[in-house]
C-alpha cells in the first residue's frame, strides 16, 4: 500500500559502496568532515567545564555570569553531537548542515565584530579561523553530497 509507505521513516542511506564511483568519494568526504569536526569540537569544548577558575585567572576578570558560561558550553557539545549524527550518514541528514554552517559561521562574524569595536584581543582570531576552516568543509560537504541525491 503506498500511502502507508509514504508515512515509514525513511531507511538511512546505503553505506556500502555506490554504483557511482563519486557517491562514494563524496559520502566519505562528508563523512570524515564532520566526524573530525565533533570529534575536534569535544576535544576543545569538554575541558572548558573544568576551565572556569584557571579562565577568570589567565584572563580576568573572573567569569561572573556563570550561566552564560557553562550553557554555551553546553549548547556547544550538543552540536559536536550533531556533527557526529551527520557523520554516520551525511546524505540522510543533509538538510541539518544547513544550520551546522550557521553555527560555524557565527562565532568568526561576532570575533571581528567585537575586535573591530576594540573588546577583543587578536588571538582570539585563532580559534575563529578554525570554525572558518569547519564552515568552508562543511559546505564543500553540502555541495559534494547534493550529487549523491541525484541518483
Amino acid at each position: 500500500n503506498t500511502i502507508s509507505n509514504q508515512w515509514r521513516p525513511r531507511r538511512a542511506a546505503p553505506t556500502v559502496r555506490s554504483e557511482v564511483r563519486g557517491e562514494v568519494v563524496s559520502m566519505k568526504f562528508a563523512r570524515v568532515v564532520f566526524l573530525v569536526a565533533g570529534i575536534y569540537g569535544l576535544i576543545v569544548l569538554v575541558p572548558q567545564f573544568f576551565l572556569e577558575a584557571k579562565i577568570g585567572r589567565d584572563t580576568p576578570p573572573p567569569i561572573t555570569h556563570l550561566e552564560y558560561f557553562y550553557g554555551f558550553i553546553c549548547v556547544a557539545v550538543a552540536w559536536q553531537i550533531l556533527f557526529l549524527v551527520l557523520s554516520r550518514d551525511p546524505v540522510r541528514y543533509r538538510p541539518m548542515m544547513i544550520p551546522a554552517m550557521l553555527e560555524k559561521i557565527s562565532f568568526p562574524i561576532a570575533v571581528v565584530i567585537l575586535y573591530l569595536q576594540g573588546r577583543l584581543a587578536p588571538t582570539i582570531f585563532v580559534p575563529a579561523s578554525a570554525d572558518v576552516i569547519l564552515l568552508i568543509l562543511f559546505f564543500i560537504s553540502y555541495q559534494k553530497t547534493a550529487t549523491d541525491l541525484d541518483g
